[in-house]
């Protein structure tokens, strides 16, 4: 196991994240440190970092060095970003840290470009994407093709520089927002034509996740979510005319927004309402993920840094946290998949939905991890309490609904309605029904019912447990689900046991 620490120093702030991982294998967020350091403070006019912006990041990397030290960081990473990258007295920077035995790496654009892909590569299941990724002092908008980097570009659009050349008054007057909007098109206007809708933009970044804030605390959004959260044109569009009608001390109060983030945050909402109206994108898909990410999958993967698959490597990382009886969980999940396999005819649902089962199965105990009473509602809570990487919101809220309903109650959207599509609600009871009698059939956590054989009729489904002995708590518990499975299905529910013992098996002895 290893403690691996990533800070970056932004032209807004500086922010230490720390992994514990055991690299290829599982990772998760340990601890954290973040300062707001505005190292790009006045740098648009100058072109040099202050003495005030050069001693507040000298005090940041000697506090993370100071944690490195005191905590026992097997490594420490410093990135340097756009600030430093454009400052022609960088050197003294470099200089007044080097005594710390911090050594900062100063990426350059293109490098900066490539960690922010990595980091939607290796959180989304997306395999092409645009990236845009706006920071203090610039922005980068990549290409991703087939998960990979295929070029970027950096640009001095930064929410910081933005604010400093062109919204002097507080709030910005239309002019200043009219001049700020034609430097934008400047540098970006000839790339925006290949944004055509063909793939996502992805949207990383500080600015943008408090952008995403408001419009979820505005509209009252039901999943506590940055990562996967899809900012529509239309939100962003109301989020920045509000913002655009209040002076700085009103924006510091604003649901949502970091008060610290309260006098750039115009600039990088004008930023990304032009983006969508110049391409005429509907949405931003928000990451949760950035440099500092990108930069810690270099530590955790071997080249290309890519995880197998997306999905898959989030439910095995969460299970893996949350430690759960490996042979019950994978009775389970083979117990629900048969289930779900051998009533296809009365559900007709596709390999998307199983895949859904098959991660509330793997992870429906995990609110043991809390308390064995009411652990259903703590595992649901604690999978919409963070993201599962690669599934969409929609997704995560059905997940955490099978954790919820895995042992009782009636199966109901609730307040995850909104983020449904039509048929959900039959989807979630007829998963439930599935889920809940694979935990049924593995009630005295021995393995003994060995395999489903189920037989559709017209008003019945009889169900027949092949087991090695008799199975009689299992049989028992089944029962008591037999109202949910004729409410998800339309069909009474028969159980037979069949003892068929395998070889070398107890019962056979």
């Amino acid at each position: 196991m290893q403690r691996i620490g990533i800070a970056d120093l932004g032209s807004n702030s500086a922010r230490l994240i720390v992994f514990t991982c055991q690299p290829g294998q599982w990772f998760r967020i340990t601890d954290g440190i973040k300062e707001t350091i505005r190292l790009g403070e006045g740098l648009g006019r100058s072109g040099r970092l202050s003495k005030k912006a050069l001693e507040r990041a000298v005090a940041a990397v000697e506090l993370f060095a100071d944690y490195a030290r005191a905590t026992g960081l097997d490594r420490l990473e410093l990135l340097g970003t756009s600030a430093l990258r454009d400052a022609e007295n960088r050197q003294a920077f470099v200089a007044a840290v080097e005594p710390l035995g911090a050594p900062v790496r100063i990426l350059t654009g293109e490098e900066e470009a490539e960690l922010g892909v990595s980091a939607v590569a290796n959180g989304f299941d997306l395999r092409d994407a645009w990236v845009m990724d706006l920071g203090g002092g610039s922005a980068q908008l990549s290409e991703m093709r087939d998960r990979l980097y295929v070029e970027g570009s950096a640009h001095p659009l930064g929410a910081v520089r933005l604010t400093e050349a062109f919204l002097a008054s507080d709030p910005p007057s239309g002019e200043e927002v009219r001049a700020l909007e034609e430097a934008v098109d400047d540098e970006l206007g000839g790339l925006a034509r290949d944004l055509d809708g063909s793939r996502p933009l992805v949207a990383i970044g500080g600015t943008v996740r408090n952008l995403a804030r408001m419009a979820q605390k505005a509209h009252r959004y039901p999943l506590p979510l940055i990562h996967g959260y899809r900012l529509t044109r239309e939100a962003l569009e109301e989020v920045t005319a509000r913002l655009l009608q209040m002076p700085q001390a009103r924006r510091e109060a604003v649901a949502g927004l970091n008060p610290d983030r309260a006098d750039i945050i115009v600039a990088g909402a004008l930023v990304f309402r032009w983006l969508l109206r110049r391409t005429g994108l509907d949405e931003i898909l928000i990451s949760g993920h950035g440099v500092r990410e990108g930069a810690f999958f270099r530590h955790f993967l071997d080249a290309p840094y890519l995880l197998p698959d997306v999905r898959a490597f989030s439910v095995r990382n969460r299970a893996r946290q949350y430690p759960q009886p490996g042979a019950h969980v994978l009775q389970i999940r083979e117990l629900a998949g048969r289930l779900f396999d051998e009533l296809v005819p009365l559900h007709s649902m596709t390999g998307a939905e199983r895949e859904l089962l098959d991660a509330a199965a793997a992870l429906h105990d995990s609110g043991t991890l809390l308390h064995y009473y009411r652990h259903e509602r703590h595992g649901a809570y604690m999978l919409i309490a963070a993201p599962l990487d690669g599934y969409t919101h929609r997704e995560l809220a059905l997940i955490a609904l099978l954790v919820r309903y895995h042992r009782r109650g009636s199966p109901k959207l609730g307040t995850f309605a909104p983020l449904a599509r039509p048929g959900d609600k039959r989807r979630l009871r007829q998963l439930t029904a599935c889920l809940r009698l694979a935990e049924s059939l593995e009630r005295s956590r021995a393995g003994r019912v060995r395999d489903v054989e189920i037989e559709v009729g017209k008003g019945s489904v009889v169900m027949r447990l092949v087991a090695d002995e008799e199975p009689t708590v299992e049989l028992w518990e089944a029962q008591k689900h037999e109202p949910l499975f004729r409410r998800a299905f339309g069909r009474r529910l028969e159980l037979e046991a069949v003892r068929r013992p395998e070889k070398g098996s107890r019962a056979t002895g």
